[in-house]
């Protein structure tokens, strides 16, 4: 298990804890590998009642590790590893909770769209660049954006890049809401409690009666993965990622 991924047991409560700080949290393929497996563990174990996920201070997630997309680009192999995540997030039974301090890119902002509720601090700024980087969006976003923030403003937050203030998301009910930096893992925790005390089967039942169809969703991700994967070797997209590693390196 990789240490960019911390996964421990708080009672009925596992935390699963993105710890690159060095890179603000980008996502890995070993990352999102230790991810899926702490939410297949989780929701097997009959002691875990709830999954949290939370960052370091000041990252939440970066997003995809550029590095990789830049391997498919080129014509590398790019795994199984985000697609696993991916559809990991798409059918987990269990309640999911997330505390969002800082930078929250890509799949760090359309990772909170699967979550039941998120918490984020002040200074969190929400971002989807897919588009400005020739891709589309991913993580069944295209479909549970619409949902939350009505189609205006899902094309604001994934069409134009726009980013979501923690006050603009909590407005738009992209999030929860919105606490201070030295109170929200306690914050988060403390819902992740609450729930975890609620009758389990009930809980299961009431929250699958508010998602969206898992099939749909599933689905949804399949059509956006096809896009993503032949956008990611589009001359656009080659270009986009060549030029923003380029900038990056200077």
């Amino acid at each position: 298990m990789t240490d960019h991924i911390l996964v421990e047991r708080q009672g009925a409560i596992q935390i699963i804890r993105m710890n690159r700080p060095d890179k603000k949290n980008a996502l890995t393929r070993a990352m999102y590998a230790t991810m899926s497996k702490a939410l297949a563990e989780g929701d097997a174990d009959p002691s875990v009642r709830v999954h949290v996920f939370l960052g370091v201070p000041g990252a939440f997630s970066a997003g995809n590790d550029l590095a990789d997309f830049l391997v498919i680009a080129t014509g590398g192999d790019g795994g199984t590893e985000v697609w696993d995540f991916l559809m990991a997030l798409a059918k987990v039974e269990k309640p999911m909770i997330s505390g969002v301090d800082g930078i929250a890119v890509g799949i760090g902002t359309t990772l909170n769209l699967h979550c039941d509720l998120t918490f984020a601090t002040p200074r969190t700024l929400f971002r989807t660049p897919f588009v400005d980087l020739g891709l589309v969006p991913e993580a069944g976003s295209s479909l549970l954006a619409p949902l939350i923030l009505g189609r205006q403003g899902a094309f604001a937050l994934l069409g134009l890049g726009e980013g979501f203030s923690a006050e603009r998301a909590k407005a738009a009910g992209l999030i929860y809401e919105v606490v201070e930096e030295d109170a929200l893992e306690a914050t988060v925790l403390a819902a992740a409690g609450a729930i975890a005390a609620k009758p389990p089967e009930a809980l299961k039942i009431a929250r699958d009666l508010m998602r969206a169809p898992r099939d749909e969703l599933v689905a949804r991700i399949k059509i956006e993965s096809g896009h993503f994967f032949e956008r990611l070797k589009s001359d656009e997209a080659r270009a986009a990622l060549t030029a923003f590693m380029t900038r990056k390196k200077g």
